[in-house]
């Protein structure tokens, strides 16, 4: 894919798909919307099953599943891009999995994730713990979260502050932040819809590397009529893993007009100052310490 322009990446809770009937409609819809990769979630596909899942042209497909028929997590890649996998890591409750390896050349680190109902605070803390030492500036974690990330994610805005206060710590931690959110702002769009309790929230998430968010071009909540969760589609300028090169760099001034360029301008200097303040605090000149 060295001639594409951009990534796609989709991220869709399929709630289930061992009905063949369910596989075809998956499957019509994957190509109708034709990502880069398709990241989906609680597959309940078991071990021995995963065979029957056959998608032309995401002929690579790589499966965290267990014995029985929950959770389960899959990642496509579109035959149309040059990928080698370095690394495979499962979660042997099928609730994760990570690729780590190149795309068309270029690095990528990707977590497809779902966090179980209920206890979904404690799991999420517990395994980006788990999987701090494989994320670094090139991960992109998406996934049915099972957790709202503020007050916006949630049409009553009725949330738990200090279980989303200790994800968020965590994802500063580990400088990941919500990709959608960075390019939506305050929009109030939602993935899932609660009928016992009557209220839309954004519990699936695409997260990156805090550098990253700027070089999204969209992201988008979109329909899956077979699901009762909705998908999340963001394009990211391809490019955006590529390692250091030799030829001597000029800035393109047309990329200060994008405001999210702006703002992680912004951040860096504020963050460069306050670390500054605290390694060398301001002394006035001739100053004498208090006997």
């Amino acid at each position: 894919m060295p001639e594409n322009s951009q990534v796609t990446i989709i991220t869709l809770n399929v709630n289930g798909m061992n009905s063949p009937i369910k596989r075809r409609r998956i499957a019509e819809w994957i190509r109708i919307q034709n990502p880069t990769i398709c990241c989906l979630q609680e597959t309940h596909m078991r071990r021995v099953d995963t065979h029957k899942v056959r998608i032309k042209g995401w002929s690579k497909t790589f499966w965290a599943s267990t014995d029985r028929k929950k959770a389960g997590v899959a990642i496509m890649i579109s035959d149309k891009a040059k990928a080698k996998i370095d690394l495979i890591k499962r979660d042997r409750e099928g609730n994760y999995i990570l690729l780590k390896g190149t795309l068309d050349n270029e690095e990528i680190s990707l977590i497809n994730m779902y966090a179980p109902n209920n206890i979904a605070p404690k799991f999420l803390m517990e395994k980006l713990e788990e999987l701090k030492e494989e994320i670094d500036n090139k991960t992109i974690l998406v996934g049915d979260l099972n957790q709202p990330l503020s007050n916006l994610d949630k049409s009553n805005k009725k949330i738990n502050k200090k279980e989303v206060k200790e994800v968020n710590e965590i994802l500063e931690k580990i400088e990941l932040r919500d990709i959608w959110r960075k390019i939506n702002r305050d929009k109030k769009e939602y993935t899932f819809f609660s009928a016992p309790y009557g209220t839309f929230t954004k519990i699936d998430h695409t997260l990156g590397h805090r550098n990253m968010a700027y070089k999204c071009r969209k992201a988008e909540i979109i329909n899956a009529a077979f699901s009762d969760h909705k998908a999340i589609k963001i394009m990211i300028s391809n490019g955006m893993w590529k390692t250091k090169s030799k030829i001597n760099w000029k800035l393109n001034n047309m990329i200060l007009q994008n405001h999210l360029v702006r703002e992680e301008i912004t951040e860096t200097i504020i963050s460069s100052r306050k670390m500054t303040k605290a390694r060398h605090p301001f002394k006035p000149f001739g100053m004498q310490p208090k006997q």
